[in-house]
């Protein structure tokens, strides 16, 4: 049983492949970014309803390399923020720094708190440092960051490693911080689709785990619900009710409430629900699948996975959508030319992203 996937544009990236990250397409309400960060810059194109380009990109200098650290814009494009090894810096087109939060250096054997990247830019041990990452509220009125304690001001938490902090866009002052409960390798954020004082937060913690945390700020406290498990957060539904995880072996993708409670028996364990990749030999009993941590939400009861990483050893990857309203079946997406060298992401609105060649641009697609 298989679903047929319509394109529904092909969008091309701003910048050549060896000089730039892939794109990300980013789905906000009543608007669309594409953006892509490069060696000394990010770009972010403000798209149309049919994701044709509207005006010129938006080019927001980057303040260090783009190997060292992450990053997230806003929803309007009029600011970035650049989450690296020892500050959170908030950048403005013009170059601006309209604002930075110093905190603890993310390589881990480090103890200093430095004033700049250019303290530690050029020393081998801080060659590859862990990090942590920042995320934009849905109206871009707040900046969510998980950083590394403790921070330059303020008073530190002793037995905190890593923080989440709660910052206003307009001038980085510090409205809220909580304590991650985690020592990251990496996270990510993924933000309520309509509530700004709702976030979610996923952390990597290497070969040791992924805790997985949902905050709320009700304009006075910062609440976090520290999800018990190892969950990667892959979506967020559009009541933003809905979360949709996958384990961090890989094994279960399922639909949750915010608290992580599983709902209703939404979840499915790749080695009964997926079959073998029809590529994979028939006695090798490795070869079996398993969910990649990426998809998402198409709608409030539609979701996107993919087991890409454990099919390319057989062939193509494939990617599925689930019904939960209806059978609660993963049934294969067909394509009518070559995606599954990467997982894919939900895009909103029963529309996902996929990439093109890598790094040459997006195709966005539809069930037909």
């Amino acid at each position: 049983m298989s679903v047929r996937a319509r394109l529904v544009a092909d969008v091309p990236a701003p910048l050549p492949p060896a000089e730039a990250d892939h794109p990300e397409l980013l789905g906000l309400p009543g608007r669309r970014l594409l953006a892509q960060r490069g060696e000394d810059a990010l770009l972010a194109q403000r798209l149309d309803d049919a994701f044709a380009p509207v005006g010129e990109p938006v080019r927001v200098p980057a303040p260090w390399p783009r190997r060292r650290g992450t990053w997230a814009v806003a929803p309007d494009a009029s600011l970035a923020v650049f989450a690296g090894v020892h500050a959170v810096r908030a950048v403005e087109p013009s170059g601006r720094t309209r604002w930075e939060v110093r905190h603890g250096c993310w390589y881990g054997a480090c103890q200093e708190s430095h004033g700049s990247y250019e303290e530690y830019g050029d020393r081998a041990d801080h060659r590859y440092p862990d990090g942590g990452s920042a995320g934009f509220s849905v109206d871009g009125a707040f900046v969510w960051a998980h950083i590394r304690g403790p921070l330059a001001a303020g008073e530190p938490d002793p037995e905190a490693l890593d923080e989440w902090v709660l910052l206003d866009a307009a001038d980085g002052r510090l409205l809220a911080r909580a304590d991650a409960r985690a020592a990251a390798a990496g996270s990510f954020h993924l933000p309520h689709p309509s509530d700004p004082g709702r976030m979610g937060l996923s952390i990597g913690e290497g070969q040791d785990g992924a805790p997985l945390r949902w905050g709320r700020w009700d304009g006075r406290e910062l609440t976090v619900a520290y999800v018990e498990g190892d969950l990667v957060l892959v979506g967020v539904s559009p009541s933003g009710e809905r979360l949709l995880t996958v384990t961090h072996d890989q094994d279960v993708l399922a639909v949750r409430d915010t608290g992580g409670a599983v709902l209703d028996g939404l979840e499915w364990e790749a080695e009964t629900a997926i079959p073998r990749h029809p590529g994979a030999e028939p006695e090798n009993d490795e070869a079996l699948p398993y969910w990649d941590w990426s998809g998402g939400f198409l709608d409030e009861t539609t979701l996107l996975g993919s087991t890409v990483e454990g099919d390319e050893e057989w062939g193509e990857g494939r990617h599925w959508l689930v019904d939960t309203a209806g059978e609660r079946t993963p049934v294969e997406i067909v394509y009518p030319l070559p995606v599954g060298y990467r997982p894919p992401t939900a895009l909103g609105g029963g529309m996902w992203v996929t990439q093109a060649e890598p790094g040459e641009g997006l195709y966005v697609w539809r069930r037909d």
